[in-house]
């Protein structure tokens, strides 16, 4: 199984040419494999969270992370890093680029591979303090090295900013479940394709694959609250959220100065949407495998009417925004 999954870590990164997109590839090999692992049984019974602690999946849990993300950072230092010059460890100020988009992401990864890693302990029975101490602190462990290899990186440096929203993420699922012990607020993605991408494919990407992760101006992130966790004795749907999101439109590279140089005409817009969501993980099913279905997907923000108003002022209606 090593093996296999070396073999396709240097394939991702040999047909990847982008820092950006390799890293977050490797993220979302790294979710893949891992389900994979969980999901091989069929038999409904495995994917019921253990009541005591099974030692036989807490090491398997333990292990799959710990080769996952050993060989994530690895292939990334080989593959990726060893091309560039090296330099000793040193920080970059990137705050004020891409209108924090690039932030939202970190969080919001850093938010997710928490929230997968909490329940993967939680499956092996593991204790709720170990959950958060040792599984929801795992996005926020792995970007951390990942930030670390930047800072001894000529080409890009140790980004303060970027510790800071992979602190957020992780911050905001270990804040609720201290709190409320469930995720009342969630972080979640959505996507649209724009029409800039052909017109800078070096920053907005080159193609769908690229665009989904590279693209600024198509991607949306949301804060989605469950309205029944804070209203338990209405009558709302349980499944039903309320959500915010954050987007921008007309960005072609990260700075105002540089793409006033190359593109003057094009306006940079900040967008903000308010719109109904819904938590999968609240629908009822008898199904345990459908459960944990509804728990992967549940990261996608589900289409909605939205409103939507930009840092210009103009406000737009969607009768259906994903």
């Amino acid at each position: 199984m090593l093996i296999k999954m070396s073999m396709s870590v240097g394939l991702i990164a040999k047909v990847l040419t982008d820092k950006g997109v390799l890293k977050t590839v490797l993220i979302i090999y790294a979710f893949l494999i891992t389900g994979s692992t969980i999901a091989q049984n069929n038999h409904s019974q495995f994917f019921k969270p253990s009541d005591t602690l099974n030692v036989s999946r807490k090491n398997a849990v333990i292990i799959t992370e710990a080769s996952l993300a050993s060989l994530s950072i690895i292939g990334l230092n080989a593959l990726w890093y060893s091309d560039f010059e090296r330099s000793n460890l040193h920080s970059t100020n990137d705050n004020s680029e891409w209108f924090k988009m690039d932030k939202l992401g970190h969080s919001f990864t850093a938010y997710q591979l928490g929230r997968f890693g909490s329940q993967a302990l939680h499956w092996s029975g593991v204790s709720k303090k170990n959950q958060l101490i040792y599984g929801a602190t795992l996005g926020f462990s792995f970007l951390t090295a990942v930030e670390v290899l930047d800072g001894f990186s000529e080409e890009w440096g140790f980004s303060w900013g970027d510790f800071t929203a992979n602190a957020a993420g992780a911050g905001l699922f270990i804040g609720q479940e201290l709190l409320w012990e469930e995720q009342r607020v969630q972080l979640k993605y959505s996507f649209n394709q724009s029409p800039y991408a052909n017109q800078n494919p070096d920053k907005p990407g080159n193609g769908v694959f690229e665009e989904f992760i590279k693209d600024y101006n198509g991607q949306t992130y949301w804060l989605s609250a469950n309205l029944h966790s804070f209203f338990k004795d209405s009558k709302l749907p349980k499944w039903l959220n309320l959500a915010v999101g954050y987007g921008v439109d007309g960005l072609l590279y990260g700075t105002d100065q540089l793409q006033n140089i190359n593109f003057p005409n094009q306006d940079r817009t900040k967008q903000f949407y308010l719109s109904l969501d819904m938590d999968l993980t609240k629908i009822k099913t008898d199904s345990t495998f459908f459960k944990q279905l509804f728990n992967i997907i549940n990261v996608i923000k589900v289409p909605f009417p939205t409103l939507e108003i930009n840092s210009s002022g103009k406000l737009k209606g969607h009768l259906i925004y994903f």
